[in-house]
């Protein structure tokens, strides 16, 4: 049973059972903790709308987190064993020098730049997730092998100090692949790595690998999504691995002789012209030199199978509101086919909007994505004769909508 006695704090690893525990994480029985059999994660953030965390706590609250120290999993490892805070308070590297974290995601809210040392922190993975609006934040970064991620807006980041053993980028880039390409900001010291990782949107704005040239150090490669200026890779030849997944553009790619010393290649749900000749360069590259790694070319996709599996903005939704969202769309689809008129094309996207103001707590990323779902259908064929002006859309989408 939960110690409700306050006065003596637990011993570590005191509660490893199934239960609501009173903990002091702002303050004496500030917060309850619900403890459920096979969860090892926790989630701590503000409780704002569109927002969802185990514990709620101020984004500027100052947090005790050495009260997790009296929880343990069954087998008697440190509980929780992932976490992800949304908030300001960086006192969880100072925890973490005594109390090994395996997954830590920090979403910082910062009212003014900020610098953090990380440095004597146990981190066996690192995520900080970086929102659009704040002051910057400079890391001074762990030592040891462990992966540090960086999402969202890289140009509030600075870091120093020793190299990750892998780095994980995923800019925040736009939603049309259409847009101008994004160029990657310096990075400063983190260009010294040896092992990289871009993730991006399959159908997104392209991001362009001009820069990659700042990394003179890579021996693996990891690419996601859409990318242009895929001829730069051929510049690195110190490449021994290099995988390329849900790419849906890989015309500029050059061939694999570009990369001697490559062990292992993996491209993955690529598209399907490039991916033919890939598997030939694989078969005979075998052949004069056997790949010691595992190398794979799989999954070639045709053109519209990127429009229908990846072109819809529903693929992150719990999966019941996703089939809703399909159908809907699906409707709202064929329905434009046959529009002749902006009236009737504003009757289409109207009772395509309506269908979401009956589900309840339609969160922020959900309406972005109904809008993005919006412009989509707006672009689609029709009889008009032209495709529906996006601000028009937008204004029948915005003066329906409930959300």
């Amino acid at each position: 049973m939960p110690n409700d006695d306050h006065r003596t704090r637990p011993s570590e690893g005191s509660y490893t059972e199934e239960g609501r525990y009173p903990i002091d994480l702002t303050g004496p029985d500030s917060h309850t903790l619900v403890l459920r059999s096979g969860v090892g994660s926790l989630s701590i953030g503000p409780p704002e709308p569109g927002t969802t965390a185990d514990l709620h706590v101020a984004p500027d609250a100052r947090i005790d987190w050495t009260v997790f120290d009296a929880f343990a999993t069954p087998a008697g490892s440190p509980w929780p064993r992932f976490l992800h805070y949304t908030g300001s308070d960086a006192g969880f590297l100072d925890w973490a020098q005594k109390r090994p974290i395996e997954e830590m995601i920090w979403t910082p809210i910062l009212s003014e730049d900020k610098v953090v040392d990380a440095s004597r922190a146990n981190l066996h993975s690192f995520h900080i997730q970086l929102g659009p609006d704040g002051g910057r934040l400079g890391v001074k970064l762990p030592k040891g092998c462990y992966l540090l991620g960086v999402s969202g807006d890289l140009n509030r980041l600075s870091a120093a100090g020793d190299m990750p053993a892998s780095l994980l980028l995923a800019p925040r880039t736009g939603r049309r692949r259409g847009d101008a390409p994004y160029f990657m900001p310096d990075l400063g010291e983190l260009h010294q790595v040896t092992s990289l990782t871009l993730r991006n949107a399959p159908l997104g704005q392209p991001i362009s690998l001009d820069g990659l040239d700042r990394f003179p150090n890579l021996v693996s490669l990891s690419l996601w999504g859409n990318f242009c200026g895929l001829d730069q890779l051929g510049r690195h030849t110190r490449l021994t691995n290099l995988e390329l997944r849900f790419m849906p553009d890989l015309e500029s790619l050059p061939s694999l002789d570009a990369w001697p010393l490559l062990d292992s290649f993996i491209a993955y749900n690529v598209e399907e012209i490039t991916g033919k000749r890939l598997k030939q360069q694989l078969k005979a590259r075998a052949k004069a030199r056997p790949w010691t790694g595992h190398a794979s070319v799989s999954q070639l996709r045709k053109p519209e199978w990127w429009s229908t599996e990846f072109g819809r903005p529903f693929s992150s939704w719990p999966k019941r509101r996703a089939k809703l969202a399909n159908e809907a769309y699906d409707a709202a689809l064929a329905s434009l086919a046959q529009a002749r008129s902006m009236a009737e094309a504003e009757a289409v996207i109207t009772a395509f909007t309506v269908r979401f103001n009956v589900l309840k707590g339609i969160e922020t990323t959900e309406r972005e994505d109904l809008g993005e779902a919006v412009w989509q259908l707006s672009q689609s064929a029709n009889l008009i004769g032209q495709p529906i002006p996006e601000e028009m859309a937008e204004r029948w989408f915005n003066a329906t909508r409930e959300y």
